[in-house]
């Protein structure tokens, strides 16, 4: 699990140590909240830095992962009158290329019946962008999608399945705590649920937490 410290990232490692799995939380830093889970956590992992991933799987040498959720990401606000090319760069590198590179770096680790999660948004959704803006965080969750729909027919013939998921709106911090989201508790509940419905046969198909199919 990448970005494990706080939000939706963190409420996944709660209800996965209750269900009785073996969670392994990654992040940059860790957190008190994370650290009285109990979980195994890997801190000053940055899905960015190759050289940080590369050190990561090391450390996990040839265990198997079962589960790869790939939750870290930015979000930075981009109005087409403030467009800042850097901040586009940047979230589309840290929620796009860096959840792929990821992937490819823990393929060995991954076998006959292993899933991989990439957290999107319908934010990365062209038919449903009915408000524009946000410019740096749309593009770069639409190449998500499109990265999760590619590695579901790759990974296929190894038995690998992917899911492409949006948690809902939640609120955490990352949306300024918004008083109409959903909780983490809920999104997760929801999440998990898509998770374990996963097969072969819905590999890459792009869902709601609440299991509904979002347009492309």
């Amino acid at each position: 699990m990448t970005g494990s410290n706080r939000g939706i990232g963190l409420e996944y490692c709660r209800q996965l140590k209750e269900r009785g799995e073996e969670v392994i939380a990654t992040c940059r830093s860790s957190s008190p909240e994370l650290d009285a889970l109990g979980v195994k956590v890997e801190s000053g992992v940055d899905v960015s830095s190759g050289g940080s991933v590369l050190s990561l799987k090391k450390k996990l040498g040839g265990r198997n992962i079962d589960v790869l959720i790939q939750n870290a990401g930015i979000a930075e606000f981009n109005s087409l009158s403030s467009l800042d090319p850097e901040s586009l760069i940047r979230q589309f590198e840290v929620n796009a290329l860096s959840p792929l590179c990821f992937t490819k770096a823990f393929l060995d680790n991954l076998v006959k019946g292993s899933k991989v999660i990439l957290m999107t948004s319908r934010m990365g959704s062209i038919d449903d962008n009915t408000s524009g803006g946000s410019y740096g965080y749309r593009m770069s969750k639409v190449a998500l999608c499109m990265a999760g729909k590619s590695l579901s027919i790759d990974l296929k013939p190894n038995g690998i399945s992917v899911a492409i998921l949006h948690p809902g709106l939640v609120s955490t911090a990352m949306t300024g705590f918004t008083p109409n989201g959903i909780t983490p508790e809920q999104s997760v509940n929801g999440l998990l649920s898509r998770i374990d419905s996963l097969t072969l046969d819905n590999s890459g198909t792009f869902w709601h937490s609440n299991g509904e199919i979002l347009p492309w």
